[in-house]
């Protein structure tokens, strides 16, 4: 089992944390039960300059975790019905963070694995395998993140809920692109390529 990525990976340009984040693996503790998740897509949000940001609206009761530390989870409520997890990036008291947009669940033959792929499957039971965990709402619901997993602590397994390195993901193997739902948000920020994807084997 891998200790979780430490404070000084976070407290680096939101950028190159966005980049950095694919290969590493989500890991939550849902009810004794070890899930843990791949992350192969993320979106990076930096600072109130940002019109696609939060954080446009200034230091406020929602986005006051996006000025917290670096490594902390910040964990918003949108639309009116999904959670969104993303880690805090960059120095404290500069808003900025990456959204975890997609994950594939880790998939072996030990209990541990068996016993994490069988609570997703059961928290995404109408959802197709495929579609269990390929977007940000649908990662949350899976691992059961919400509202309690704002503020934590992504650097100490006692969050139960953390990152951890993985797999290594060569630059070739990566792609980048404008950012999602952006739709009213004006260049250039609609059109910034701060969304990273990855595509590799996991099994």
């Amino acid at each position: 089992m891998e200790q979780p990525l430490p404070v000084n990976f976070y407290a680096r340009p939101t950028l190159a944390v966005a980049r950095d984040l694919l290969g590493c693996r989500l890991v939550r503790i849902l009810d004794g039960v070890r899930l843990v998740g791949v992350i192969t897509e993320t979106e990076a949000y930096i600072g109130e300059d940002d019109l696609g940001c939060h954080a446009k609206a200034g230091r406020t009761k929602r986005t006051e975790p996006m000025y917290g530390p670096p490594g902390r989870a910040y964990v918003y409520f949108t639309y009116g019905m999904h959670w969104m997890l993303n880690a805090v990036t960059e120095a404290e008291g500069f808003p900025a963070a990456v959204l975890i947009r997609a994950v594939v669940v880790e998939q072996g033959q030990d209990i541990e694995t068996v016993n994490g792929l069988r609570v997703v499957e059961s928290r995404r039971a109408k959802a197709k395998k495929a579609d269990w965990t390929n977007g940000p709402a649908k990662l949350t619901a899976a691992f059961g993140i919400d509202s309690q997993q704002n503020k934590t602590d992504l650097t100490q397994t006692d969050s139960r809920l953390w990152i951890e390195p993985g797999i290594a993901i060569s630059d070739l193997s990566v792609t980048s692109g404008p950012r999602v739902g952006l739709y009213s948000v004006p260049e250039p920020w609609k059109s910034m390529p701060w969304r990273f994807m990855a595509k590799f084997d996991t099994r």
